[in-house]
């Protein structure tokens, strides 16, 4: 089912960066995304900085912080 913690695509790993949430199977921490679309740049300029996560990844990874948001506030 989607949405369980193995499907996620921002995972916690205390062995990678310390335990900030990574894009699965990268090193590439989540914060990076949004520090690049808050800081007014495209999903194209992250992904080509960040070539290990995929446009998928990056999508599915905002999916995913909406819903979280989204029950949180409900």
């Amino acid at each position: 089912m989607k949405g369980m913690a193995e499907d996620r695509i921002v995972v916690i790993d205390p062995e990678i960066m310390n335990g900030m949430p990574c894009f699965r199977g990268t090193r590439v921490p989540f914060k990076n995304l949004m520090d690049y679309l808050e800081g007014g740049h495209s999903l194209g300029e992250f992904l080509k900085q960040f070539p290990t996560v995929t446009r998928e990844m990056a999508v599915q990874a905002l999916e995913e912080a909406k819903d979280s948001l989204l029950a949180r506030i409900a």
